[in-house]
């Protein structure tokens, strides 16, 4: 590590701000993904590379375990001003997400030789199609484990988020007719309501005694049909998003899916198809995995207090690092989920700071835990 560098409070606020600075919307990442490149060198990063689709890597340390710090340099579209006023830090991504980024990326240049192997990734579009980390998981990256940099609370960690399924379902009714004679043709826009029901009450069924981490939803999300105001609709497509906890998976639902379609078109005597949009599995951490023991143990050490383990009824990228690699993974960092995305966007600079402990006390337990016997 270059000895003119200490990673002191005063430099882990300015790095932020900097970050903070640099407005990165979904594929405008590269300013920070330069940036970060840079700051890595400084802090004694190894095979600092940016990749064909822009994500920045790098690594640090040696030895087992390998573990992944991976977060997104992307942020929703809209400026804020930058500004560290009364203990929090405002800017776009404040909360979602670079200061989780940062965190770790602090935590990380700790690591001394032989405690273990850190590969920092800084992927781009997640607010978009998750370009960077379909990338990155394509790229036999070798690791034990991997934590994603989101907003939790210091005092939360996220072991599992649902599944997906989205799909797009097209009714057609074969013909139209004069709005003045409806009953000469059936309605699309009406049928589809049909199937959207039938859909909704199959997939929701026997659900009222579970938490909402647990609960499989089915939502309308878009709809549209028609072509005039005063014409029956032949055809209507409706977009459905269905979320999938942890003990189900996208072939059992995709089969209770593609059943009730068939039934209710049979029924109702219309034709209908559908197209699956976006198919994610479930994902859950196991919770006596030497990385969730780890974390756990990191954040008594900072806080003083046990954190607690939440599943999440989004979908997130820790889906995909975790179901591609078979890895424990969980997501952590520091902000409030509920300020991301808002227009006055921030992170305590209390909590930022307290977060790089904990990513180091986890790193140095890790080093501890991997390879013993979980306990029961």
């Amino acid at each position: 590590m270059d000895s003119s560098i200490t990673v002191t409070p005063r430099f882990s606020v300015k790095m932020l701000e900097k970050a903070l600075r640099l407005y990165t919307p979904s594929l405008a990442e590269k300013p920070l993904a330069e940036f970060l490149a840079d700051k890595c060198d400084d802090l004694g990063f190894e095979n600092i590379h940016i990749d064909e689709v822009g994500n920045l890597i790098a690594t640090k340390g040696a030895g087992a375990p390998k573990i992944l710090l991976c977060g997104h340099m992307d942020t929703v579209p809209g400026k804020i001003k930058v500004k560290n006023d009364n203990g929090y830090i405002y800017g776009r991504g404040a909360s979602d997400a670079k200061a989780p980024l940062m965190a770790m990326l602090l935590a990380a240049a700790s690591i001394q030789n032989n405690s273990g192997t850190v590969v920092f990734a800084a992927v781009v579009d997640e607010e978009g199609n998750a370009t960077g980390i379909k990338s990155l998981v394509k790229q036999k990256l070798n690791i034990d484990y991997a934590i994603f940099g989101e907003p939790s609370g210091i005092r939360n960690i996220t072991i599992a988020y649902k599944g997906r399924i989205a799909i797009n379902l097209k009714v057609n009714v074969g013909n139209s007719a004069h709005a003045s004679a409806p009953w000469l043709a059936k309605n699309a826009i009406d049928e589809s309501y049909v199937f959207i029901k039938e859909l909704k009450d199959a997939l929701e069924a026997n659900q009222s005694d579970k938490p909402k981490g647990m609960i499989l939803t089915a939502t309308l999300t878009e709809i549209k049909g028609g072509t005039s105001h005063n014409v029956t609709a032949l055809e209507c497509d409706a977009i459905m998003d269905i979320r999938i906890p942890v003990n189900m998976n996208c072939k059992t639902v995709g089969e209770k899916i593609a059943t009730t379609v068939q039934d209710v078109a049979k029924k109702q005597g219309v034709n209908a198809f559908y197209s699956v949009l976006d198919e994610t599995e479930p994902f859950e951490a196991p919770h006596n995995s030497p990385l969730v023991r780890a974390l756990t143990l990191g954040v008594l050490d900072v806080e003083k207090a046990r954190p607690q383990l939440i599943r999440k009824t989004g979908t997130g990228d820790m889906n995909i690092i975790g179901n591609t690699l078979n890895i424990p993974v969980v997501t952590y960092g520091p902000g409030d989920p509920h300020a991301s995305h808002t227009i006055d966007e921030r992170v305590s600079v209390d909590e930022y700071l307290r977060s790089i402990e904990v990513f180091k006390q986890m790193l140095y337990h890790l080093k501890r835990l991997h390879g013993k016997p979980p306990y029961k």
